[in-house]
């Protein structure tokens, strides 16, 4: 029948501006800022750099391999490598981002920084409040700026950051039991090695009866 999809269309909106009065669940707008909307838990709007513990410099999880600035399809994350390194979440020595910045004015958010990090260290905010009067400086923010707690990142992806604690947990329990498999056998190997040789006995002279 012709124009039976508008027909469906319009019934459609006429049932949703009706259901309108009566149900909560059938309104489409608030009154923006006095009424806000909660974000959903998988929106993404633009990047941020995770960090364990209280102190962001030295609990960034990031780095610097760079593989997120490489991968960057419009090229707004800048990165430069330290010269000296910090030891990571599992203890093992790490270079850090001595800059890392990235332009919001250029980011298009596709999240293919948050799907090439090996670290967990960079994932999606769903803070979209961001206008400034700065159109150059305002929107390009610098490691500070992008640096928020693990705590912040179970607030806003309470799932996704269980997983990822749950698999980085796992992988230091690995780490934490291999090297002290690997102490306990360089220390069973110097007690060994410290151990006396048994005496050697005297060679016969075969001149006794």
């Amino acid at each position: 029948m012709l124009g039976e999809g508008i027909l469906k269309g319009m019934a459609e909106t006429a049932k949703n501006f009706a259901g309108s009065f009566v149900s909560e669940d059938r309104l489409t707008t608030v009154e923006y800022p006095e009424q806000r909307i909660p974000t959903f838990e998988n929106a993404r709007v633009f990047p941020f750099l995770v960090y364990d513990g209280s102190d962001w410099a030295a609990g960034m999880r990031c780095v610097a391999c760079q593989i997120c600035e490489k991968e960057c399809p419009p090229k707004c994350i800048y990165i430069e490598k330290s010269q000296d390194k910090k030891p990571d979440f599992v203890g093992k020595p790490q270079f850090y981002p001595a800059r890392f910045d990235i332009d919001v004015s250029v980011c298009m958010s596709c999240q293919i920084c948050v799907e090439v990090c090996p670290f967990e260290a960079i994932k999606m905010d769903t803070e979209f409040e961001l206008a400034t009067d700065n159109r150059f400086g305002g929107l390009l923010l610098d490691r500070e700026e992008l640096a928020k707690s693990n705590e912040y990142y179970h607030r806003i992806h309470p799932t996704e950051a269980d997983e990822v604690d749950a698999r980085l947990n796992s992988e230091k329990a690995a780490a934490e039991a291999k090297a002290k498999a690997a102490a306990q056998a360089a220390a069973a190997k110097s007690a060994d090695a410290a151990k006396p040789s048994p005496a050697k006995p005297a060679p016969s002279t075969g001149g006794e009866d």
